[in-house]
């Protein structure tokens, strides 16, 4: 069973920066599409980007130029850079995993929470 984790949210003042981790344990062989989402309050899911271990990105427009997605493909420990962050950046962000073998699935962590005070 894939178990992912992240850390890493925390309280910060408008324009400041953070890091976000999701860490990863179960058996992990190939995975497809790795990803960070967020969840606002009151409010619907949303992408905020996504990955390959080959390194191919996508960003929500909210996010380019501000956010940075990256795997570790060493121990499938997947990040996000924050920086410039606003008050509208405030929601749990989640990690997600699309693992291909040797089991199939798709699998989320708790989530974090991020706040940006203005």
């Amino acid at each position: 069973q894939v178990q992912l984790m992240e850390s890493g949210g925390d309280l910060v003042q408008a324009g400041g920066s953070l890091r976000l981790s999701c860490a990863a344990s179960g058996r992990i062989f190939r995975v497809g599409l790795l990803g960070w989402y967020r969840q606002a309050s009151g409010k619907q899911l949303e992408l905020v980007a996504t990955t390959t271990r080959g390194g191919n990105t996508n960003y929500a427009d909210f996010a380019e130029g501000r956010f940075t997605i990256s795997v570790d493909n060493a121990d499938n420990s997947l990040y996000l850079q924050m920086n410039n962050l606003q008050p509208e950046d405030t929601a749990v962000y989640k990690c997600r995993f699309q693992v291909l073998s040797p089991m199939s699935g798709t699998f989320w962590g708790p989530g974090t929470q991020v706040t940006v005070s203005s």
